[in-house]
């Protein structure tokens, strides 16, 4: 189900805290953190992630980073498509 990368990608410091917290809260078995691409799409992508997981993801962040992603937002499709654009999210609206 999930694909393995060979090598390893680019990430921010905030974007491998993301791609960490949702390797461990999908209990994803044969991906690191370190080979989520952060251009690479999150849903529907080799990931294989599909909108249960989202639920999952939002859960996480929300008890992480203290602010709800809201299943209702019509900016859901953007901020979910890749590992970058949820961690611009984040970072815009986190609590401090």
């Amino acid at each position: 189900m999930y694909q393995v990368w060979t090598s390893m990608v680019e990430q921010s410091t905030a974007q491998h805290e993301l791609a960490t917290l949702i390797v461990e809260s999908l209990n994803l078995e044969t991906v690191t953190a370190d080979q989520i691409d952060p251009d690479a799409p999150l849903f529907g992508g080799d990931l294989g992630l599909d909108s249960i997981d989202a639920l999952e993801v939002a859960l996480a962040v929300s008890k992480r980073y203290g602010f709800q992603l809201r299943s209702d937002n019509p900016e859901n499709r953007k901020i979910f498509n890749s590992l970058r654009t949820l961690s611009e999210h984040i970072e815009r609206h986190r609590a401090v």
